[in-house]
This record gives C-alpha cells, structure tokens and sequence, in this order.
C-alpha cells in the first residue's frame, strides 16, 4: 500500500484503522471513562489558562495606568514650580550663608547649606532692564542636577539641655549696647487742615525715620500712637485686667490669630516643664470673630481665661483691615506687649510649640551670645529671590513691591550686578514665623525699625527685613546688634507645623 500525502491528510485507507482503533476504544467502559476524562481535562486546562492569562493582563493594565497617572501628575507638579524661560541672557551663580559668630561678626560663605546637610547652588539672573529672576537649578554634592523639583525640608538635630534645673543667665551675657528709648505716645494736628487722621503707626516723616535708625537715646515712633484728646483709639485695645497680666511677665511665649485665619495649636504641655509652666506667660491674642469661631469647634477658654496653656487675650478694634499687617503688632513689638518682660518667643499660628521655651532661650540666646535670633529661610537666601516670589506667586500688589524696592535701592541696598560676577550680595531672608528675643535696646530698636517698614510700605515682612538690618549696622558700625540666624531646620525640630485654614487667597493690596 503506497502512502502519499493530499493536502495534508493521510490515504483513506490508513485513516479507516486510525477510525477503527478509535471506535473500538470508545466502545469499552475503560475506554470511555479515559476519552471522557481526557476532554474533561482539556476543557479545565483550557478554563484555568485563560483565566490566568485574563488576570494578568488585568494587573498589567492596572500597573500602566497607576505609573501613567503618576508621570502625569510629575509632569504637572514640575511644570507648576518650573522656573523662567530661558530668554534672558545673563546668569550669575550667587549663594551665600550667613554666619554670625560668638562676637557678633558676620561673615559670608558662597555655599547655600540645605536642612539636610547637601550644598546648593543658585543662579540669579538679572536681565536689561533690571528685573531679577532666578532659575532653580540644584546641583547637589553628588554633583546630579535636578531642575524645578522641591526640595523636601526635614528638621535636624538641636543641642538643648536636658533640664532647666540649675539653668542660670550668664553673668557676661547682658554685654551689649545701652541707650535709652522711648516711644511716641500721641501726635497732635500736623496743619490747619482738618484733615488729619490717627494712625496706630503715627505719621513718621521721612526725616524721623532717618534718625530713628541711629542707636543713641531717642524717641521714635513703634505702633501705638494716640490721636489728639477727643479722637477715637487707633486700634489694638486690651482690657485692663489683661494688660495688668501681660505687665507682670517676664519671659513671653505669644502668638495670634486674627480674622478665624488659623486653627488653635497648644503647646505640648507634656514636654515643658514645671519651671516654665510657673515662670513662662504663653499668650494668644486673638480677635472677637476668631474667639466665637473657636468657641463654635470646642475650644472656649476656661473660667480664668486659659485654652491649656494659652493665656487668651482678646484684642478690640484691629488697626489694619489687612490681617497680616494686624499680625505684625504683636509679632514685633512685643517689648511692647510686655514692658517687663527680658525675653519673649514669638511663633506663628501655624505651629505647635514642642520645647521648652528656657532651653530655646539658652540655646540660641545666651550659648551663642545673640540678642536677635531668627531662622534663614528653607529655599531663597535672597532679598531679590524674595522679591521675584512674592511677584511670582501675587502675594501683594507688584506696584507696592516696586515702589518699596525702588526706595530701597536709592537708600543703598545692593541690587545683582551682572558686569561684577564676584561681587557679594547680602543675603538675609528669615523664615519669620519664629524668633527669639532679648529685650535689649538695639533690639528693641531693630523691632521698632522693622515694625515701621511693615506699616509705612508692604506687609510682607521677609522683603524689608535685609534693608533694615543692614541699614541699622551701617549706620552704627561702634555698635553692633548680635544678631543670629540659625538654619532652618533647627526650627523644625522645636515647633510642628500645620497648614492654614483653607480660606480664599487674594493678593494683598497697599
């Protein structure tokens, strides 16, 4: 029998034994049981791999989308925090750490010092026509580049004592300029025009504000100033009862929270101890709108006026209707606040005190000899820097920012010169939710100088802060003010920060 292939099958007759052999399998019970249990079989394989193969192209579809989503969502942070195109020409790398020694000398380092110890580079652009701008381009000790990421901000160690027991001030430490100070109280008429309107800031003149930066006894305007007999209060009014309590003080933790902008944080309680508890005032100002709005959430103070440690002290007829610059009344002057007080702590409404604030005042006082203390900022190290974010993000109306800058400039604060790559600019921007003070005289005065800058141009206190305090030191270069910025991340490590209440944000108007 010859066998040969036709299309691909076999001659009829070897398939007549292959039908043969088959049907006489099928004909047997064992037979069927094997041929049943064979396509049984197949159809549960065929079942399960299907199965199998539908799950995972599931999970890899699931996987592509999340990592999908996760490059879009990068991809629109970067392009939100992306930095100025590159049309403009000139670049200059300009970094720069301020360091403020025991004496209270300052020197300059060209390296920006991260929180978490990395160095940073910077470059500040200035175009033509005089306009700052900054390209954020990192470069990290690793020497990797990355361009328009945040840098994540993480707090660091802080060398305080274990215990206030035994704690004591120096002997040497009160080794700092005196001069005596006092405050306007009341202005009269200024002309014949009845025109005139009390201010809580006063109406300084120009020539007043010049002489009000020397360190010599003097009397200088710093908030609180009266109208003439017979006109109404100019704001920030405290019950008697209270200021008799703010009069007794002598060391001041104090916050605020004005127009419902914050919830109320308490200091832990747990971790300050008993000394300060006795000896510390912690007072929270706030107004009628914000007390009923905390009331409303639970927090309403006892029968002597406490919300934990938190002394509450309502303030009456708020001499700004902008809120910040409310803020700024006793943020500054809180030599005012508390006219006997030696030292005083002040911390935005966004955080929780978390350290004991007689260990703070050691550390960052009396170990380093300072009278000022105040935290560099976490990002720009800049005025200018500042400047272009505050524009950048509308914090307050550009022209007010213009015209307090241009002043600046035409009094000698140094502006990014791109012909002198090596010419240093001072680089002084506080993250100012948290500063520590003695009440010495210069500053005090700095306080007042700073407080007047606030009232008389833009509420945003990081823009004025450079100008006034080196127009202070060089206008007193026999009289120094130990003043000590520390990092950032120190900071971190004593307060925890909250977000703000989710209110509407509109830019600041003049």
């Amino acid at each position: 029998m010859a066998l040969h292939r036709t299309n691909g099958e076999l001659f009829t007759e070897r398939r007549s034994i292959d039908d043969a052999v088959f049907n006489s399998f099928e004909k047997s019970d064992h037979g069927s049981r094997v041929l049943r249990r064979g396509r049984k079989f197949g159809r549960i394989t065929k079942h399960k791999l299907s199965r199998w193969i539908f799950l995972l192209t599931a999970l890899l579809s699931i996987l592509l989308t999340v990592y999908g989503l996760k490059m879009f969502f990068q991809a629109k942070m970067e392009s939100k925090f992306s930095t100025i195109p590159h049309s403009i020409q000139e670049e200059r790398n300009l970094q720069e750490n301020i360091v403020v020694s025991d004496d209270g000398k300052t020197s300059k380092e060209n390296i920006v010092v991260s929180d978490d110890g990395k160095t940073s580079k910077e470059n500040i652009v200035v175009s033509d026509d005089g306009k700052t701008s900054k390209e954020n381009i990192v470069v990290s000790d690793d020497g990797k580049m990355s361009k328009g990421k945040r840098r994540k901000h993480f707090p660091c160690e802080v060398g305080l004592l274990e215990s206030v027991d035994g704690l004591v001030e120096p002997k040497n430490y009160t080794n700092f300029t005196w001069f005596s100070l006092e405050y306007v109280d009341r202005e009269d008429r200024t002309s014949k025009i009845d025109l005139f309107e009390p201010r809580f800031g006063g109406h300084q003149t120009l020539e007043e504000r010049e002489t009000s930066f020397y360190a010599k006894n003097q009397t200088l305007h710093c908030g609180f100033v009266k109208g003439p007999p017979g006109h109404p209060s100019t704001g920030f009014d405290i019950n008697e009862k209270d200021k008799a309590y703010m009069y007794r003080c002598k060391v001041a933790v104090s916050s605020c929270i004005f127009g419902s902008s914050d919830f109320l944080r308490r200091p832990t309680s747990k971790l300050m101890s008993q000394y300060s508890k006795d000896n510390v005032c912690f007072v929270m100002f706030l107004d009628d709108q914000t007390l009923s709005k905390l009331s409303s959430e639970g927090s309403s103070p006892d029968e002597k006026g406490y919300i934990g440690l938190w002394k509450i002290v309502v303030v009456k007829n708020l001499p700004y209707e902008d809120m910040r610059r409310t803020g700024k009344v006793p943020k500054f002057l809180s030599h005012r606040l508390f006219p006997n007080s030696r030292y005083s702590i002040w911390l935005d409404s966004k955080m929780r005190l978390n350290s004991d604030p007689m260990l703070i005042i050691e550390y960052f006082l009396w170990r380093r000899k300072a009278e000022y203390a105040i935290s560099n900022h976490y990002d720009r190290h800049n005025v200018w820097e500042e400047v272009l974010q505050n524009k950048r993000l509308n914090k307050y109306n550009h022209t007010a920012i213009d015209e307090q800058f241009n002043f600046y400039q035409s009094d000698g604060l140094p502006k990014v010169d791109p012909s002198k790559p090596n010419d240093p600019l001072p680089s002084y921007v506080p993250e100012g939710s948290f500063i520590i003070r003695a009440h010495t005289p210069m500053s005090n005065l700095f306080s007042c100088l700073w407080f007047n800058e606030v009232d008389r141009f833009t509420s945003r206190d990081q823009l004025s802060f450079a100008y006034t305090y080196l127009k202070l030191r060089r206008m007193n270069p026999e009289r120094p003010f130990q003043l000590y910025m520390f990092k950032d991340c120190e900071r971190r490590a004593l307060v925890k920060l909250f977000r703000h209440r989710a209110l509407p944000s509109l830019p600041e108007t003049a």
